[in-house]
């Protein structure tokens, strides 16, 4: 976009390179730090109302480092989530690659800008990061489509239908959330429609115009070589039928075989003026 190459001629030094490995970063420390009860999460979750009322400004940065602290003995959990830093930083290390360090920055701060914006609409509602870094998820299956992660370590699986799945519950959550999470998805959803939503436009058009050549080379291949100036049978209709081309009338005049001898001949408009 033009917008953002101005905005990045002018303030591209201020973005943050390697944001996705920082976030996982501050993540995991925060998360080791709750469980030997070094921190409390409590203050580090974010509320709007916490913010207006009570003037904890910090929360607006460090609920972007809380994630949920598991069990001591749910090792699966510790699993599901190393998976889940691997993903953000794969996804978001390959956006940040093929964006750049500040387009990078561009979508996910509007992720982040918006859905702090849209939750003071509903003040007392507890805010949680997931949407924002969900919304890397799906700007890059939709770059990459065809990207396969192994699930399980077994299963290839295409980008583009988790994502899909991803989206449904998505749409499930929105109509049956409360207005807190539907303040949050609208959000994501609004920063994505920002970065993507041209390009998506000129995809339905291009397609469009795909659909409509193939359309006109088929009916070019169907059309039919030989018609019948008089019953108006085809070399398509009728194959078997040996159609000919009449000599004394006017232009390039075909017949079928039963009217090659037997039929009125076109005379043409200044042979009968001269008549």
């Amino acid at each position: 976009m033009a917008f953002l190459d101005k905005l990045e001629r002018s303030f591209g030094w201020l973005a943050i390179r390697n944001l996705p490995l920082y976030l996982v970063m501050g993540q995991v420390a925060v998360l080791f730090a709750a469980m030997f009860q070094m921190i409390d999460l409590e203050r580090l979750i974010y509320a709007p109302v916490l913010v207006l009322e009570g003037g904890e400004w910090w929360r607006l940065v460090t609920f972007m480092l809380v994630v949920p602290v598991p069990p001591p003995t749910a090792i699966l959990s510790f699993v599901f989530l190393a998976f889940g830093w691997y993903l953000f930083y794969l996804m978001g290390g390959a956006l940040e690659a093929q964006w750049g360090a500040f387009r990078f920055n561009a979508f996910f701060f509007t992720s982040y800008a918006l859905t702090i914006l849209l939750t003071f609409l509903a003040p007392n509602s507890l805010v949680t990061n997931a949407f924002i870094l969900g919304s890397v998820f799906i700007a890059f299956a939709y770059l990459n489509p065809d990207f396969e992660l192994m699930m399980f370590f077994i299963l290839p699986v295409k980008i583009k239908w988790l994502a899909l799945i991803a989206c449904v519950l998505g749409g499930y959550r929105f109509i049956v959330g409360g207005v807190p999470t539907k303040l949050q998805i609208g959000a994501a959803v609004i920063a994505f429609l920002f970065f993507f939503a041209g390009d998506m436009i000129r995809t339905v058009r291009q397609g469009r115009r795909v659909a409509t050549r193939r359309a006109e080379k088929s009916a070019e291949v169907e059309k039919p070589r030989h018609v019948c100036f008089v019953c108006g049978k085809t070399d398509k209709s009728h194959p078997q039928l040996d159609f000919r081309y009449c000599s004394k009338c006017a232009g390039d005049q075909c017949y079928c075989p039963e009217h090659i001898q037997n039929h009125a001949h076109v005379v043409a408009v200044d042979d009968t003026r001269k008549d």
